[in-house]
């Protein structure tokens, strides 16, 4: 944002100019009002260095407009320092601003021609506007040593598509799967080959695709969709019935199976070369989240969004970045935005609900997620959030009614189901139905036997209750193995120990726990506790004024006050 677009700041200017000017030393004095005026703005406008560490901290946030405005005014104050104008455009991408990060990007490949980002977000809007062309002179010298690069590498053969240069594109897209990416990239040379017209390649490509990974909603849902489009109903019914079958649902591939079902064509994915090259921003976009490279991961997915605006699948992943950083409002911004008559507006409506809570009011949250239901009661994710949210509210057997349902609609047979027993087994045990809950977590145990989660949760449950002991050992041991970085698995494993007697062991795991959970008051109580039982009674209390200094609920609070009135004793010893 320029500084004197603020009509506050050209007021101030003209004020204090005209107040100088009228002063009797300025009658007796020769003023040159550009100087006064320019040397008022160095007063109020942000230091360089500041809008700069604004524009950081915004960013880091992922509060996207506001880091854009910062770097912007750092950029305009010194256009000649790269750094300021490389955040600059990538802030500004970040936020969807694509126009003006190309401008600024254009800047910035004035200063250094060699700025892999800078030339791929310009042929970004080279390819949106079918300049193909443009786009290959951009990127031909760029390489593919970065995400940036990589990315260029397949927006350029996006570029050859649109240029009727099919197989040179593939050609292309094989030299770069011979650095180890081909897995990655035979999705996208499956889509370029439907989008060139080459049904034999495309088709061929995505059943590589899809043995690699069955069950990636897009993948299968590209195969179907080219087996069905060529008249192979059967085998797309298979591709959908195997991934329904895993117990997991996608609305897009709802949509192609009424097509299927049908036995009509539900047409192709690609149809054109920036829905394409959309997908592949989405695609590189989710491999830069599950690297936590959140404001990159963001910027990829803006530009899939700015070629294909229709992608509600990439608005929905914007959104979950945005909800990961805290962004909640201009999360449900995005939502909000997804037509109603999209296949995924279902999704965007639970998430904008679950977002209400998360803003803090959880009640409408609730009678959001009611009336969805209430609506479409086979609406699994919708069932889903409206028992996770009844149970974080501590409506417990409300909770575990929902679950049911879920169940319902699943049938509870699949191995993915093993999450609903498991969250039912929780509410069932809050409101105090053991019987009930443990029959759940035994069900989730059969479903999946090796989940550390529910083998936490069941093994602490028995040792608490001293029963099983041996038996809750053994999975909470199993539990350990396969998350050895879990604090609470860990202190569960502590906590089995010291159930035992075996107390140098519980000690040790219990201080492991402490270290990776340091403020949490269980911990600390059941190491208090533990400490006690081998005479170091000092670190015993050290640990339960922790554990009262941090319990915000109250819960643990009473039980340590006793224990640090009179020390550990069979009436106050945690059970």
């Amino acid at each position: 944002m320029n500084f004197l677009s603020h009509r506050w700041a050209k007021r101030l200017i003209v004020t204090a100019s005209v107040a100088l000017l009228a002063s009797p030393i300025a009658a007796q004095t020769s003023f040159d009002l550009s100087n006064v005026a320019r040397n008022i703005i160095n007063l109020v406008r942000p230091s360089v260095s500041g809008a700069y560490l604004a524009g950081n901290q915004s960013l880091a946030e992922l509060s996207t407009e506001d880091a854009a405005r910062f770097y912007q005014d750092a950029a305009e104050a010194d256009w000649d320092n790269n750094m300021l104008v490389e955040r600059a455009f990538i802030a500004l991408a970040a936020d969807g601003q694509i126009g003006k990060a190309a401008s600024t990007a254009r800047r910035s490949l004035e200063l250094d021609r060699n700025n892999d980002l800078a030339k791929l977000i310009v042929a970004t809007e080279a390819l949106k506007e079918r300049r193909y062309s443009s786009v290959e002179r951009q990127l031909e010298n760029v390489t593919p040593g970065s995400f940036s690069g990589i990315t260029a590498y397949i927006l350029r053969a996006w570029a050859l598509v649109g240029d009727n240069k099919g197989a040179e594109a593939d050609t292309l897209m094989k030299d770069l799967g011979e650095s180890g990416l081909e897995d990655f990239l035979v999705f996208h040379r499956a889509l370029m080959a439907e989008t060139s017209g080459n049904q034999k390649l495309a088709l061929q490509l995505a059943e590589r695709a899809y043995d690699v990974e069955p069950y990636v909603a897009r993948i299968a849902e590209v195969y179907a969709r080219l087996l069905a489009n060529n008249g192979r109903f059967d085998e797309a019914t298979d591709v959908l019935d195997e991934y329904e079958a895993q117990g997991i649902s996608h609305p897009l591939i709802t949509s192609v199976r009424e097509a299927v079902d049908q036995q009509r064509k539900p047409g192709a994915f690609a149809t054109n070369v920036q829905i394409g090259a959309a997908e592949m921003f989405h695609g590189i976009g989710i491999a830069l989240t599950r690297d936590r490279s959140f404001d990159l991961a963001l910027l990829f997915m803006r530009l899939g969004t700015y070629l294909d605006p229709s992608a509600d699948v990439i608005s929905l992943a914007v959104g979950q970045i945005l909800d990961v950083a805290g962004q909640h409002e201009d999360a449900n911004g995005i939502y909000d935005a997804i037509p109603a008559t999209s296949p995924m507006k279902a999704t965007a409506v639970v998430r904008i609900a679950q977002n209400l809570d998360n803003m803090g009011d959880r009640e409408e949250a609730i009678r959001r997620l009611t009336n969805i239901v209430a609506i479409n009661p086979e609406d699994i994710e919708a069932v889903a959030a409206l028992g996770d949210l009844l149970r974080t509210d501590e409506q417990y057997l409300e909770a575990a009614d929902a679950y049911t349902k879920a169940l319902d609609i699943t049938g509870g047979e699949q191995a993915s189901d093993w999450r609903y027993y498991y969250v039912r087994g929780i509410a069932y045990e809050r409101a105090k139905e053991w019987p009930k809950a443990e029959a759940d977590f035994l069900r989730a145990l059969d479903l999946n036997p090796d989940q550390p989660q529910v083998l936490n949760y069941l093994g602490y449950s028995w040792i608490d209750m001293d029963m099983h002991l041996d038996r809750a050992l053994g999975m909470i041991e199993k539990a350990v193995e396969q998350q050895p970085q879990d604090g609470y698995i860990i202190d569960s494993l502590g906590w089995a120990f010291y159930k035992l007697g075996r107390l140098d062991e519980a000690v040790e795991t219990l201080e492991r726990s402490v270290m990776l959970l340091p403020n949490d008051p269980e911990i600390n109580d059941h190491l208090g506790d533990a400490y006690w039982k081998i005479g170091r009674k000092n670190e015993a209390r050290f640990q339960w004024t922790i554990a009262k200094s941090v319990d915000d609920i109250g819960v643990v609070t009473k039980r340590v006050d006793p224990k640090l009135a009179d020390g550990l004793t069979p009436a106050n010893e945690t059970k």
